[in-house]
């Protein structure tokens, strides 16, 4: 009879010492190994069908969003209008109906818009999803003169951009030989202008000069001021204050360290 030593030692494989191990419940390396691969491989699949629908996915929306009316224009909200109609800068922008907000040219636009003689500048953008804003700045009169077909009006840059029929309230002639930009003559007198404060710029009634640095003006009392150039204007302003409480007809602060009354 075996003893209990005897059965609790394991079995021997037939022919060796070693003993003899279970394989119970495992599966062969192969098949582990095929089942690996197959994992990976739909796992391969499945990130390239992603992958596809995600550039399918991107392209239609491009295509919605850059060729069809999808996303087009609906509407132009035109601010900063006032002299210049609003129907003039609708027309002049010629913004496509529909068309897709993607392919709108807001340079284009603006530049159209530009053409027109009061307008000094546009901004043009996008709101999104189906508006298209024009922002305009107006041309805005310092001085006028006497021309063909009316009474020229120009602007702080010396522009002539607009012909009416009546003489403007507050604005003084510019009694010059030739308006223009590119003269600078009309520049020098524009930048006196500018730099004059708005309750002595409404006294002025005619400024005159040949010369960039002869600008001298008519005030609406008749007096004369002989600004000279465009230089100093704070200086010259706060000796022409002191100037004016003195009697006399011309005021002469060209020079404004050698300023005279006459």
């Amino acid at each position: 009879m075996a003893t209990r030593e005897q059965r609790r030692r394991p079995a021997a494989r037939r022919g060796t010492g070693t003993p003899v191990r279970s394989r119970r419940g495992r599966r062969p390396l192969t098949a582990r190994t095929r089942t690996g691969t197959g994992f990976s491989r739909r796992r391969a699949v499945r990130r390239r069908w992603v992958a596809l629908l995600t550039v399918l996915t991107v392209v239609t929306l491009a295509y919605l969003v850059c060729f069809t009316s999808l996303l087009g224009v609906r509407s132009v909200d035109i601010e900063g209008a006032s002299s210049v109609p609003v129907d003039q800068i609708r027309a002049a922008a010629a913004v496509p109906d529909r068309q897709p907000m993607m392919l709108v040219d807001t340079g284009e636009i603006a530049d159209r818009v530009m053409r027109l003689p009061g307008v000094a500048s546009v901004d043009v953008s996008r709101s999104w999803p189906s508006t298209v804003d024009i922002t305009v700045t107006e041309r805005s009169p310092i001085g006028f003169f006497q021309g063909a077909g009316g009474v020229h009006l120009v602007d702080g840059t010396g522009l002539d951009y607009k012909t009416v029929q009546n003489k403007p309230a507050k604005l003084p002639e510019l009694s010059l030989a030739h308006v223009s930009p590119d003269d600078a003559v009309t520049r020098s007198v524009t930048a006196v202008l500018l730099s004059l404060p708005q309750a002595l710029k409404d006294q002025v009634t005619v400024v005159r000069a040949q010369t960039p640095g002869g600008v001298e003006f008519t005030l609406a009392n008749g007096k004369i001021v002989r600004w000279g150039s465009a230089e100093e204007p704070d200086r010259k302003m706060k000796v022409l204050a002191v100037l004016l409480t003195r009697e006399g007809k011309i005021y002469d602060v060209a020079s404004p360290d050698l300023p005279t009354v006459s």
